[in-house]
């Protein structure tokens, strides 16, 4: 059997600056690595800890996936991200981002709230409570 070692989302985006200035600037991710160096960007990702999303143009894709064209962008992704301080980062990004869930302890022992980033991926961030 294998032993999986890591998950990073690989997003479709419209713009890879625009993603990249969103993770990094609203959600307070640091910036990884850029494909070119300059832009335009063909691929970026940001990181925080463990958590490293990447950020690949949609156009650019499609030359590698066939089967992505004609598909809409983060129609049906979501991501799940664990954090600590769920309130603080809450109370900072509820005024500039669209908040698709609010915030709200679940009965299985999470606080949570979901976000939509610019390209329409669902972000639920949560904390444990117990």
């Amino acid at each position: 059997m294998p032993h999986f070692t890591k998950l990073t989302p690989n997003l479709l985006v419209a713009s890879v600056e625009r993603s990249l200035a969103f993770y990094v600037d609203t959600l307070g991710f640091s910036r990884g690595m850029t494909v070119p160096d300059q832009s335009p960007f063909a691929f970026a990702s940001v990181t925080d800890g463990a958590v490293e999303i990447f950020f690949n143009d949609a156009a650019g894709a499609v030359k590698e996936y066939p089967g992505f064209a004609g598909k809409p962008i983060g129609a049906t992704a979501t991501l799940f991200i664990e954090v600590e301080g769920i309130d603080a980062l809450h109370d900072r990004i509820k005024p500039i981002v669209k908040i698709v869930m609010p915030i709200v302890t679940q009965f299985y022992g999470m606080r949570e709230f979901a976000i939509e980033d610019p390209d329409g991926y669902v972000i639920t961030f949560a904390e444990r409570t117990s």
